[in-house]
């Protein structure tokens, strides 16, 4: 999908979970420094780090406390997408595109409630229901492996639990990570951080729930996926 107009900083820090400032290049005429809304609510560990090359959107909004976006972050010379809210639109486009094997010409309704949580998606085709839920992933656990979560979560665990019931009522589940680190070859979940996690997506792949690592290819003017990695719990 395209990306909004984008404009290169670094940054100095990420802090308070949605706040980070960031520096303009010498010679902008925009003032040094200026404090950016960061549309993530994960740890952001191996991507927050000072000194990053970012990008940055502008609301256009003099009105809003904070105008300006953290959108991409360098990492390893490739950029990476930490806008959680635009995880679920690159999704969506793929499903539109039908390049997902396996998740193709589905009817797509997003934003669907199933018992106590509300799932990403609901697709539906001749009759059968298929649960989709996004996390997105920015943390490699080895050179190789891309992880997720990258600190503890109650809420994706109770999500996995949410997609083991539709299994028991005969529907299809699927949790799709999104991963936006490009020098990944392959998923696993980060036992490191949340051995709770790890242990009930173990549990929900053994009930059926089927578990999708989709990759993405991230420039400053597009993100998309491109492959599915293979996944080993």
């Amino acid at each position: 999908m395209k990306l909004p107009e984008l404009k290169p900083a670094t940054l100095l820090r990420r802090y308070q979970r949605f706040l980070a400032d960031i520096v303009w290049p010498e010679g902008s005429p925009d003032a040094d420094q200026i404090t950016v809304h960061t549309p993530n609510t994960g740890s952001m560990r191996q991507c927050a780090v000072p000194g990053s090359r970012v990008m940055v959107s502008d609301s256009g909004n003099d009105k809003r406390k904070y105008r300006w976006t953290l959108e991409l972050i360098e990492v390893n010379g490739h950029w990476v997408d930490i806008n959680t809210q635009r995880s679920n639109k690159v999704v969506a486009e793929a499903l539109a595109l039908g390049t997902i094997k396996g998740l193709e010409n589905f009817k797509v309704t997003p934003e669907q409630k199933l018992g106590d949580s509300r799932i990403d998606f609901l697709l539906e085709k001749d009759g059968r229901r298929l649960w989709l839920e996004v996390k997105n992933v920015t943390l490699m656990g080895s050179e190789v492996c891309a992880c997720f979560p990258d600190a503890v979560t109650e809420r994706g665990r109770r999500h996995l639990q949410e997609l083991m019931a539709a299994v028991v009522q005969g529907d299809r589940a699927v949790i799709l990570f999104l991963i936006q680190r490009a020098e990944a070859q392959l998923f696993s979940p980060a036992g490191d951080i949340d051995p709770a996690y790890a242990d009930q997506l173990r549990d929900a792949l053994e009930a059926g729930v089927e578990v999708y690592a989709c990759q993405t290819e991230t420039t400053p003017e597009t993100t998309r996926i491109v492959r599915i990695l293979p996944v080993v719990v």
